[in-house]
């Protein structure tokens, strides 16, 4: 495995879906990778604390946030090597660094905390808990998902990062994130 967590350079928009847990992060990852015909970047975390759950049914601790970290970056500077002018993020170390610092009482790793605010995105879609709760064996914030998003919105504005609020349906956010796109994209052809 990669043993970095700073980003490859690449002449390539890059733009992370970014929330609370059940907001449609990852299903309107993989539509926008549809509709520009470009590459991905799933979450990392899924997988590590769905095998992590699998095999002894316990759930996400400090020591796993280290490999999960290195995880999401390698899959990420992978997945720009296969994109076109645009990369999708279903997550990025930002969010794993608030996540930490909610579940660990404001504990993040220095080196996941440096990383998180040095990689950087063109922009970010910051998706509102107002679509109904999916259980998994992974989730389980059902009621805490308002104060999640204030976390992440607190955390994009501290940094001073530029982002887009989606709400509603699926095909609403869809809408949103593509006129944004789409604006990125003719920026950047200019």
């Amino acid at each position: 495995m990669e043993k970095t967590l700073e980003q490859i350079t690449a002449d390539c928009i890059k733009v992370v879906l970014y929330g609370p847990e059940s907001t449609g992060k990852s299903t309107l990852s993989k539509a926008l990778a549809e509709y520009y015909k470009t590459a991905y970047v799933p979450e990392y975390a899924r997988s590590y604390l769905q095998v992590k759950w699998d095999q002894h049914r316990t759930i996400c601790a400090k020591e796993d946030l280290g490999p999960i970290a290195l995880g999401q970056m390698q899959l990420e500077n992978e997945r720009l090597r296969k994109a076109n002018k645009l990369l999708i993020c279903d997550t990025d170390l930002l969010q794993t660094k608030v996540y930490s610092e909610v579940y660990y009482n404001g504990y993040c790793d220095p080196k996941i905390a440096y990383y998180a605010i040095r990689n950087t995105y063109d922009l970010y879609f910051l998706c509102a808990a107002d679509i109904p709760w999916v259980p998994d064996d992974l989730r389980d914030k059902p009621n805490e998902r308002d104060q999640m998003f204030s976390a992440f919105k607190n955390e994009l504005e501290k940094q001073n990062l530029t982002y887009v609020l989606l709400r509603g349906s699926h095909q609403n956010r869809m809408d949103i994130a593509t006129k944004y796109i789409d604006a990125l994209l003719d920026q950047n052809k200019k």
